[in-house]
């Protein structure tokens, strides 16, 4: 009996998407009427959450192994980790110059007085520091991988894998059994993540309450010309950007745009990037990215490709310096700005596992260019609609790692186009089927 997707879905029955639209909608309407209500059900999110946190250290491992000792890649995995990283430097420049463009045009900082006031906020972000380069290098080798799957740190994770594929491989027939122990295991994570992922209209609709609840609707009015500005700036990189590879690389954008819409709403609705890697891993392979690539390169990209960060620090940036003018005069040339660009460009890099990491990367900054001591109290204001501004920056970072896979992929030659053009059509079903992948074509049929 054919299980193959089915090509009109009963209303009853909607999409994974459209769920959780729903839930967005209905806890937005929840927090604003009931923001009591909104923060009573916060618990929901955090047990989303955590579902979603158990299940990265496992997957990422499993498909790594699989996807460099199974299929004997050892010579390409430094190749691809150049190429990933080169692409990863071009989008997040674009992406700060791009921000830098529009915050100038548009000016939201213009008129905002920089007050004294909430300053103790600033205590807060100052115990943590951005990591320099090195720093971040030393990091990403755990002392211990338990310790680093316990605190979900994905770069340790990712080093460790890579390093222990090497070493399956290389013992040859004895590291067989590792192989399959490991494909099991992936193969199991993906079904694991479809059940947790029945949860996720409810996890979202309660971040979505609590949001709401918590600020209220008017924190849209407050501040509402920096949070239309980087939301224009994020559309204009998309577009922009996001488009011309598309273009470039030759992606089919219908099939791309179905695969990475999941993964997109969970993350714009959690402010978690975490939260849409599961969904975003088995979105890529089902797309036709080897799973070695795709283990290798989104969990790399979720340190050094955060495109919607880095555009937004370029933003938030010169918004605090446009309003050190307004309050004491001081004005900031182009000059300034390009080269606080490059240094953002560099300190970007370091925010791994950093609570509230562009806050953190921010504050730094601002603390060396901008005078009297403004970059707190600007960072201090940013603060209060940080969480709306945090949505559409963690919903483009995932998308920009969605596509940095597919893109490696294609560099690499790997990109299986039959599986792209046919992602979320009866065609995917049918191929899932013929191949065995039955997690596949659940995920397919339960998704799309």
């Amino acid at each position: 009996m054919s299980r193959a997707v089915s090509s009109v879905r009963p209303w009853y029955r909607p999409s994974l998407t459209t769920q959780i639209m729903i839930g967005l909608i209905i806890g937005g309407l929840i927090g604003w009427l009931r923001p009591d209500w909104g923060n009573a059900v916060y618990f929901l999110r955090d047990i989303f959450i955590n579902l979603i946190k158990s299940i990265i250290a496992p997957l990422v491992f499993s498909t790594i192994v699989v996807g460099i000792a199974g299929a004997g890649a050892l010579k390409k995995v430094g190749c691809m980790g150049i190429k990933a990283l080169i692409y990863f430097e071009i989008v997040t420049t674009a992406a700060l110059f791009i921000g830098l463009a529009v915050v100038n045009f548009i000016k939201p900082g213009a008129g905002v007085v920089l007050a004294a006031t909430n300053i103790d906020i600033v205590k807060t972000i100052e115990q943590s520091h951005p990591k320099t380069l090195v720093e971040t290098i030393v990091h990403a080798f755990p002392s211990s991988v338990i310790e680093a799957m316990v605190r979900g740190d994905v770069l340790q994770i990712v080093a460790f894998s890579v390093l222990f594929a090497l070493a399956v491989s290389a013992v040859g027939e004895k590291g067989k059994p590792i192989i399959r122990a490991m494909e099991s295991l992936a193969q199991v994570m993906f079904k694991f993540t479809n059940y947790v992922m029945l949860f996720a209209p409810i996890g979202v609709g309660a971040a979505m309450a609590h949001t709401i609840g918590t600020q209220g609707p008017g924190v849209l009015v407050n501040l509402g010309k920096l949070i239309g500005s980087l939301y224009l700036a994020l559309v204009i990189f998309i577009l922009l950007i996001f488009g011309l590879v598309i273009w470039i690389v030759r992606i089919p954008l219908r099939q791309f745009v179905m695969a990475v819409r999941e993964p997109a709403a969970l993350a714009f609705a959690t402010t978690s990037s975490e939260s849409a890697l599961p969904k975003a891993m088995e979105s890529m392979e089902r797309f036709g990215v080897p799973p070695r690539i795709v283990g290798f390169v989104m969990p790399t990209g979720y340190s050094f490709n955060l495109t919607g960060s880095t555009l937004y620090l370029a933003v938030a940036s010169v918004f605090v310096a446009q309003a050190a003018e307004t309050t004491i005069g001081w004005h900031m040339s182009l000059g300034q700005q390009i080269t606080m660009m490059l240094t953002l460009m560099l300190t970007s890099k370091g925010v791994a596992g950093v609570p509230r990491a562009s806050l953190v990367i921010l504050l730094a900054t601002l603390n060396s260019f901008v005078p009297s001591g403004l970059g707190p109290i600007g960072v201090a204001i940013i603060f209060g609609v940080d969480e709306l501004m945090d949505m559409g920056r963690t919903c483009v970072n995932v998308i920009g790692n969605c596509l940095a896979t597919v893109v490696v992929a294609r560099w690499e030659k790997e990109l299986d186009e039959s599986r792209a053009r046919v992602f979320g059509t009866a065609g995917e079903g049918e191929l899932d089927l013929k191949s065995g992948d039955v997690a596949f074509a659940d995920a397919a049929a339960q998704g799309d």
